[in-house]
């Protein structure tokens, strides 16, 4: 199959998506914690609650995930980005000096002061060229509607405000991307530092 679009022009376009950041996590049958950053997370299905997250290869997260048959998503909030960074990087133990807990549902860990998580059993596994589609089927979970998200786009992070709520406000920061729609609602963003080494 020939491909026209070189390496760098396919991060260019799909980094002009913006998303969220979350750091998957799971555990060996001893409970010995992994995770890992990613960005690539959507919702599935409403009936059965299903959701999808893509994680590079090769990975010994993905290894214990496949392993255990759990899995936990938890979305980072807006002070979340050194998390990020860690989960990313080439650490020796990403869960050094990281608050976390047990789930309810299946024991994966849950990383404290995240905007929402997911517990998960995995439903599907899919080869995806680099990337192996992981669908899982929500059996658990929380929202913390008092925080607010941490963005991804264009190689940086970024803060997102909701614009028809009392109180929101405009950042003033080196670069602001002017509002678009996002449903019903506007968001502003700040930017931040780039992201570094998704899905290790």
């Amino acid at each position: 199959m020939d491909v026209d679009l070189d390496y760098e022009a396919f991060r260019a376009v799909m980094g002009s998506f913006a998303s969220g950041v979350a750091v998957v996590t799971t555990r060996t049958p001893a409970g010995e914690p992994y995770g890992l950053t990613c960005s690539s997370v959507c919702s599935v299905s409403a009936d059965p609650p299903l959701l999808l997250a893509c994680i590079r290869t090769p990975s010994r997260t993905l290894d214990v995930l496949r392993e255990s048959g759990v899995f936990a998503v938890n979305f980072l909030d807006a002070h979340g980005r050194e998390i990020s960074r860690r989960f990313a990087g080439p650490v020796q133990d990403k869960f050094d000096g990281v608050p976390w807990r047990p789930g309810t549902a299946r024991g994966v860990p849950v990383l404290d002061r995240v905007l929402a998580h997911a517990e998960c059993s995995i439903q599907q596994l899919i080869d995806a060229g680099d990337h192996v589609v992981v669908i899982g089927l929500l059996v658990g979970g929380d929202v913390d509607r008092s925080r607010s998200p941490l963005g991804y786009w264009r190689g940086s992070y970024m803060q997102v405000y909701r614009m028809d709520q009392p109180g929101s406000i405009r950042v003033e920061v080196p670069e602001i991307v002017e509002p678009h729609g996002v449903g019903d609602a506007e968001m502003v963003v700040e930017l931040g530092f780039g992201l570094e080494r998704i899905g290790l």
